[in-house]
């Protein structure tokens, strides 16, 4: 008898999954890199330089080699591999080789048998240093009597965008802004770490935290003077990135231990260490015009950017190109012109951190808009929905939005949220007042405030990088050990239909913390019929999946798994064609697997469990659409496709004290398709948590190039009860161009939070509030005004920078299978 078939799997696309690392992470079984032991384990730590710029004159490690437990100690002259590398471009040192260029720059390492001697032994090498004055601002780095920090310069990259006739342009209303930013550090909870172990086919097992396990190996191999074959990289337990795990921290140092001691090093950073250990979020200076007609139509915007990339250029270049791409905002314009500029300073290197150069930009465009609806008479709301992009619209850059871009239904959604309920500012419980327990005010200056923003990111790597990502997926009857098992809870699971079936996924795609792994076995359920997943740690063995990072893995390793899925989904279509095709035809369409069944046009064919006489696996590799660099004057089709949120923050502001509370953060994010509902609105919560810090407390302090507050105690995140209650929205309208019409949304909460909490602080207090994160002197008025300098000149600089070895990387992304 034919049957047909309609049932799906629990746990696929669309439903709220519980994680897959949930439980090994609440119980404590979870193994993060600080975790990992190794037999016979040395420890291994760094010299670091107390100096932002400085030249070496001499180093003495007699006294640190010759303690006691001490097995090696290296310096720059020690290394026999190259002595460069970088994620763009291969200018940061291994070790400092007679000159350093920030506070914290590696100068010497070692190893030893346990951490308080390789600490101690640090303190024994004497340095003999000649401290040089810093370049710390940066506008200063633009002097032409500056000292040229690199060979090239100190203008690491200039972006020149103009669209229509910006010089021509006429308006009646014009208003001007000055925005700064300051240095936001990524705050992982998890420290750096890693374990290297040597091998005996001389070269090295490295495990360790971090974003991106290819471009970890291609810098570190030539570092250690080794084929990239013999350095395999196996993922760690990460405990939280958010970019700072892109670039290498302390892979190269301790597979160099490792080497030099046939002996396993393990490096684990201190939180000190941490904050001066990896790159931060980019402070940025920014020059703004707007010009539109009376009747309020947006003519024209006229940007200056000057982005500070630190010491070394990390993924500076990319997050100048993202800002200058997103400085108008997510609004037609017909006249445009953004000059950025990124250089070096002798602060702390800065690159990727969520957003990735769009927070700063919004922060800056949203600021404007209520300006000019203010200078317009204008309701706020009103004048973005009047010039909200859409699917056609035309960016600064030339490209079209071919895909969706529900702008103005974000905007609708956070206008619509219920507002919280406002208590009287008088009379209430103590712990209901801005300053909470402080018992420093009864109400006497508390002011309401609301503020609007709306933003936009791109999903995925741009301007021509050709990105994509490998999977391997295996299905069978019998059940690996050893690997992160998926299924959703359920009695009598054994007992149902394909339950002895199980989906094995490989893929170098890195899981730290966003949900990914979660996401991959809802694919492989939805694809393949079964709900027993299992999921291999991330390791070189198999191909490229690329960073995560730029919100991609969900579409890039995503789409790997769909395509590897719908591969083996075709073998055993061809193995069942005996059954329902004796002939040997094709099965009539659709074919499917659901619940353990192959069926074609709806109606069963054969169980897959009778197919598996022997696993079936597919590989494959999936690429995005290509995109453009940018020509002479800025254009091309630069991005991917967007991603767009709006927030609407509500605020009490004491105006006498500067103390702040943000009441209500209503969240839209343009989603594409929902994968994980539950962990959609755990990312909408946690990049609104990261907005919220940036706009009212988090700041690195680097004074004078020195870093003054690299710790918990003094750099200070949001806690539980900072947080308001977030209202989290979500518009599908699913991108036709990606697997499932997804949208990389991690990103896009933490774009708009801190433009919308200053814009409410703005409305709270009358005050213009031009730099993040605002203060408690700013709030209250104590702070003289800021000047508004003018901007600096347009550097002469070619209009290329250096060939970025990210991009040379692109071609030679290794893809074994």
């Amino acid at each position: 008898m034919v049957t047909t078939v309609t049932d799906r799997v629990r746990g696929g696309v669309g439903e709220s999954v519980v994680r897959v690392d949930a439980v090994p992470k609440v119980t404590g079984t979870f193994d993060y890199a600080s975790d990992m032991r190794a037999d016979g384990m040395l420890w291994g730590a760094v010299l670091r330089s107390p100096h932002p710029y400085a030249r070496i004159r001499h180093v003495d490690a007699t006294a640190a080699a010759t303690l006691p437990g001490v097995h090696a100690v290296l310096l720059a002259d020690d290394l026999e591999g190259k002595r460069t590398f970088g994620l763009n471009l291969d200018d940061q040192p291994v070790l400092a080789d007679g000159l350093v260029r920030y506070h914290g720059e590696p100068v010497a390492l070692v190893a030893a048998r346990t951490p308080a001697i390789a600490h101690e032994a640090t303190t024994l090498i004497a340095v003999g240093w000649e401290p040089l004055c810093p370049v710390t601002d940066m506008e200063d780095a633009l002097r032409p009597d500056a000292p040229r920090l690199h060979d090239f310069g100190n203008v690491l990259r200039h972006v020149h965008i103009t669209r229509g006739h910006p010089d021509e342009a006429e308006a009646d209303v014009w208003v001007d802004g000055y925005y700064e930013t300051g240095m936001q550090d990524q705050a992982p909870l998890g420290p750096e770490a890693g374990l290297a172990v040597p091998a005996e086919d001389g070269g090295v097992d490295l495990f360790v935290a971090t974003q991106w396990l290819h471009v970890d190996r291609e810098q570190i191999a030539p570092c250690l003077n080794l084929p990239p074959e013999k350095v395999r990289i196996t993922l760690a337990g990460v405990g939280g990135a958010f970019g700072a795990r892109e670039d290498i921290h302390m892979q190269i140092h301790a597979c160099l231990l490792a080497l030099r001691t046939g002996r396993p090093v393990k490096m684990s950073f201190g939180r000190e260490e941490s904050f001066l250990g990896h790159v931060h979020r980019h402070p940025s200076r920014i020059w703004l015009r707007h010009g539109a007609t009376r009747d309020g139509r947006l003519v024209t915007v006229d940007a200056r950017l000057l982005f500070d990339g630190g010491a070394y250029t990390s993924s500076s270049p990319a997050v100048l190109g993202n800002a200058a791409t997103f400085a108008a905002g997510p609004y037609e314009v017909p006249n445009v012109r953004i000059e950025g500029t990124l250089v070096y300073t002798n602060n702390p290197p800065c690159g990727a951190m969520r957003g990735f150069g769009a927070p700063q930009v919004c922060f800056a465009h949203e600021a404007q808009m209520d300006k000019l609806a203010a200078a317009l008479h204008t309701d706020p709301v009103e004048l973005r929905l009047r010039h909200a992009l859409h699917t056609g619209s035309v960016l600064p850059t030339g490209q079209v939005v071919t895909g969706s871009a529900p702008v103005r239904e974000l905007i609708e959604l956070c206008a619509r949220a219920p507002m919280p309920d406002l208590q009287p500012a008088r009379g209430r419980d103590q712990l209901d007042y801005p300053g909470t327990t402080g018992n420093v005010t009864h109400g006497e200056g508390v002011r309401v405030g609301v503020g609007y923003a709306v933003g936009f990111k791109n999903t995925a790597f741009s301007e021509g990088f050709d990105d994509s990502a490998t999977a391997r997926v295996t299905l069978s009857r019998s059940e690996p050990t050893g690997c992160l098992k998926s299924a959703p809870e359920a009695s009598g699971e054994a007992q149902r239909p394909g339950s002895g079936v199980v989906a094995e996924i490989r893929t170098a795609a890195v899981e730290m913390g966003q949900g990914l792994t979660t996401v991959l076995t809802q694919i492989a359920r939805t694809e393949l019929g079964v709900e027993r997943v299992v999921l291999h740690t991330a390791d070189t063995s198999m191909g490229n999946a690329g960073s995560t990072s730029a919100s991609r893995q969900s579409m890039m390793a995503g789409g790997a798994v769909q395509l590897a899925c719908r591969l083996v989904r075709d073998r055993l279509a061809a193995r069942a064609r005996g059954v329902a095709a004796p002939g040997g035809g094709p099965l009539p369409e659709p074919v499917e697997l659901r619940d353990g069944v192959l069926a074609a046009g709806g109606e069963r064919v054969a169980d897959v469990a009778d197919l598996l006489t022997e696993p079936v696996a597919e590989t494959a590799v999936y690429h995005h659409r290509p995109t453009t660099g940018f020509d002479d004057a800025g254009q091309g089709d630069i991005h991917v496709t967007f991603t767009f949120a709006a927030q609407r923050a509500v605020v009490e502001v004491d105006n006498e004290l500067g103390i702040a509370r943000v009441l209500q953060v209503a969240a839209a994010v343009d989603a594409g398709k929902v994968l994980n509902p539950a962990g959609f609105e755990g990312q909408v919560e946690g990049g609104t948590a990261q907005g919220l810090g940036f706009a009212l407390m988090e700041e690195l302090q680097a004074e004078n190039g020195l870093v003054r507050n690299p710790s918990f105690t003094d750099y200070l995140i949001p806690t539980f009860l900072d947080m308001p209650p977030v209202l989290t929205y979500a518009v599908e309208e699913p991108d036709p161009h990606v697997p499932y019409g997804l949208k990389g949304i991690g990103e896009a909460p933490a774009i708009v939070s801190t433009a919308a909490i200053v814009a409410a602080l703005r409305d709270a207090t009358g005050r213009e509030l031009n730099r993040v994160p605002v203060t408690p002197d700013d709030l209250a008025g104590l702070r003289p005004p800021r000047p508004t300098p003018g901007p600096p000149p347009v550097p002469d600089v070619p209009g290329q920078w250096p060939v970025p070895y990210y991009h040379q990387r692109a071609s030679t992304q290794s893809q074994l299978m």
